[in-house]
Parts: structure tokens; C-alpha cells; sequence
């Protein structure tokens, strides 16, 4: 044997090979020199030695699976592929959920991944999308709505549309999707159409856009109608688009599952296809943070009515209230503060803060403003209810 390489393969069957190839191995203690004489590597040499100890077949083993599962029936894939393809934005989880809603019986959501991805229906980019993160969330419908524009897109006939969104933060049910050319003067005529149909929220999240938010110039007319109506606005931190999570991911869906692959003519086309797609992810769409149920198996109207006109308010008499002049500004002891332009003419109180170095300015029954009591500087603009 020795000086020669096993040649005449086709004299002996693999597995009697295989068996003389151990049978040496035991002999001959150079087992590299015995594995370059027949040929094959030190690893496949010892897989051979440790198969034949474990009282293994030496035979090529089969690569196929033990048990092969039945294939999912080719109508099955197709009605998913067709769904998917009607909805790009969809994962496994939603569109199984609505074929079994339909009456197919389906195979595990894993499966239908597996199928969309042999149907090409998957990119990496998208897989990377869809990572988990925390969330908080309300325990109610109407403690918080959330609020956004979407951007702009362009339509057809040149001109930008500039979608505001409004949804509710626990059941994410879409209370409307607002579209107009520009964002000037358009947020409180939607969420005034907005209190009409659902009634009014304790509070409102928004960004800090010089729609929603005034901080060094004041407050705007959107924080000021908030707080005569008693709810309070509410303001993610700069820089830190986290805070309002839910409405960046439906943003994301917005665009997956209707902008990316729609294009809208002029601004009634878009306000049809916009409420078409409201009217789907409301009450079609099922949420996997809602147990797979629609939003609007959820969400339920406030029982705060709105009412156009703003009663007056009583401040209680224990502190001083003092009318803001006509610059914006309120004097208080030494010192002349300012407020807001668009507090011109209102009645605000001034309260010593109980640690003595600060006062709070309070418009109705909410905190605006805090001011230095040694030499009248803001402190801060965060409002808070009292």
C-alpha cells in the first residue's frame, strides 16, 4: 500500500473503501501520510473514524430532511403574493391575519416569510426596518393624540401636498389625515373638524415645528387654543425623535403602503386616495401591538365635547393676576416679564414658588412659564397642568 494512492475506486464500493481506509487508521500511526494516500483530507479522514466508532453507516448519508413538510398549497401562495402585492407595507403577521380573517387556512407566519421571500417580495433594506423597540403608551382612548405632518410629496400637477396627521396613541386609530398645499394655518381648522366628530383629548403630542410649538418666542395660537379648550400640549424633546415613535413608524407606513407606489393627481385626488387608505388601516389593517386586532376594534370616542366659544376663566384670588400688555409682556413686583404675543390682552396669575427663588406664571388652570426671582430671567416654558 505504502508509496501508492488508491486508485481503483470503481473495483470496491465506497463503503469498503472507507472501512479499509479505518482499518489502517487503527494500524498505521502516520495518519496524515494514510490520508494523502487515499486521498482525502485529515478532516473527512477523522468523520469517517468517528462515524465508524459511533457504529455509524460509512455510507454517504443522505442530505435531504427526516421529515419534509408539506408544501403550502400554490392557491395559499398566491392569494398571499396577490395581498402582499395589493399591500407592499405588509409583514407575514398582517397578511395571514386577514386571509384567516377571510376563511384560508394558513401556515405559520414564519412560513408566509419564507414564501415571500422565494417570491422576491423582501429586500434586505426593508428586513432591516423591522426591528423591535420600546414603546410607551397610554392606557386609554383619548388620554393622548398625536399629531405630525407627513411632509410633502409631489403631485401630478406639480404642486406639493402636505398631509396632517392626527391619531390616537392607544388604539393608533387614525382620527384624520388632513392634506393641503401648505402647512400655513392649517392645524387648528383640522383638529377643530377633528373635536367635532370625536370629541376632545386630555393632552396633544406633537415636535417642536413652529406650528405646534413657540418656547423662546412665546406660545403659539395652536398651544394658546389647546389651553383654552383644557387640553394640554405636549412637545417631544429636540433632537430626540423617539419620543414619538408611533407616529414616525405610521409615517413609515403612510409612504410603504400608499406614497411609494401611488401617484395622486392634484390635491382632491390626494385627499380621496388618502382617506381610502385612513378608511383601510383603520378598520382592514390589523396591528401586532394591538393583538392583531384593526384600530378601530379599539378606539373609542371622547366624551368631551367641543365647544367653539371659550368660557371665561376665575383664577381663585389668592395670588396676583395681571393682564399681559399689548407687547407681550406682564410686570410682576420688579420685574417685566415677558410672555407671548399671542397672550396680548389675557389674565395670568403669578404664584411664588414654595422654595422661595422663583415664581410661576399660570394661564387658566395650567403652568406656562417660570421666571428667576433674583433677577427675573425664564427659567423655563414647559406646560404642565397645575
Amino acid at each position: 500500500m505504502k508509496g501508492s494512492v488508491f486508485m481503483p475506486w470503481e473495483s470496491k464500493t465506497v463503503e469498503e473503501l472507507r472501512k479499509e481506509f479505518v482499518t489502517a487508521a487503527q494500524e498505521n500511526g502516520n495518519f496524515s501520510a494514510l490520508c494523502r494516500e487515499f486521498g482525502i483530507t485529515r478532516k473527512t479522514g477523522y468523520k469517517w473514524l468517528e462515524r465508524y466508532a459511533a457504529q455509524m453507516s460509512l455510507s454517504d448519508m443522505s442530505r435531504k430532511p427526516f421529515n419534509v413538510t408539506n408544501r403550502t398549497p400554490e392557491e395559499i401562495e398566491q392569494l398571499i403574493i396577490a395581498l402582499r402585492r395589493e399591500n407592499p407595507g405588509w409583514g407575514a403577521k398582517k397578511l395571514k391575519c386577514v386571509l384567516e380573517k377571510q376563511g384560508h387556512t394558513l401556515p405559520s407566519a414564519r412560513t408566509v416569510n419564507t414564501i415571500l421571500n422565494r417570491y422576491g417580495c423582501i429586500s434586505e433594506e426593508e428586513s432591516a426596518k423591522h426591528r423591535p423597540f420600546i414603546r410607551f403608551e397610554k392606557d386609554k382612548c383619548n388620554e393622548m393624540w398625536q399629531t405630525d405632518f407627513k411632509g410633502e410629496f409631489k403631485m401630478a400637477d406639480n404642486n406639493y401636498c402636505f398631509p396632517l396627521n392626527i391619531f390616537d396613541d392607544h388604539s393608533r386609530f387614525i382620527i384624520k389625515i388632513s392634506p393641503g398645499l401648505s402647512t400655513a394655518n392649517a392645524v387648528i381648522p383640522a383638529f377643530r373638524t377633528a373635536f367635532d366628530e370625536f370629541g376632545m383629548p386630555d393632552s396633544i403630542l406633537s415636535d417642536n415645528g413652529a406650528q405646534f410649538a413657540g418656547f423662546r418666542q412665546g406660545y403659539t395660537q395652536f398651544e394658546k387654543w389647546l389651553l383654552n379648550h383644557d387640553i394640554l400640549p405636549i412637545h417631544g424633546r429636540i433632537k430626540h425623535p423617539q419620543t414619538q415613535g408611533k407616529i414616525e413608524r405610521f409615517h413609515r407606513a403612510m409612504k410603504e403602503e400608499l406614497l411609494k407606489h401611488t401617484v395622486m393627481q392634484n390635491l382632491d385626488d390626494a385627499n380621496r386616495q388618502l382617506q381610502l387608505w385612513r378608511d383601510k388601516y383603520n378598520n382592514v389593517r390589523p396591528h401586532e401591538a394591538l393583538g392583531m386586532k384593526c384600530p378601530a376594534e379599539i378606539y373609542i370616542p371622547s366624551t368631551r365635547i367641543y365647544h367653539e366659544k371659550v368660557e371665561p376663566y376665575e383664577y381663585g384670588g389668592q395670588f396676583h393676576v395681571i393682564k399681559v400688555n399689548s407687547w407681550g409682556y406682564a410686570r410682576f413686583n420688579n420685574w417685566q416679564v415677558y410672555l407671548s404675543e399671542t397672550m396680548i390682552n389675557e389674565r395670568v396669575e403669578f404664584r411664588p414658588n414654595p422654595n422661595g427663588d422663583s415664581f410661576i406664571v399660570c394661564y387658566r388652570n395650567f403652568k406656562i412659564a417660570e421666571f428667576s426671582a433674583i433677577d427675573g430671567k425664564l427659567m423655563n416654558r414647559l406646560i404642565t397642568r397645575l
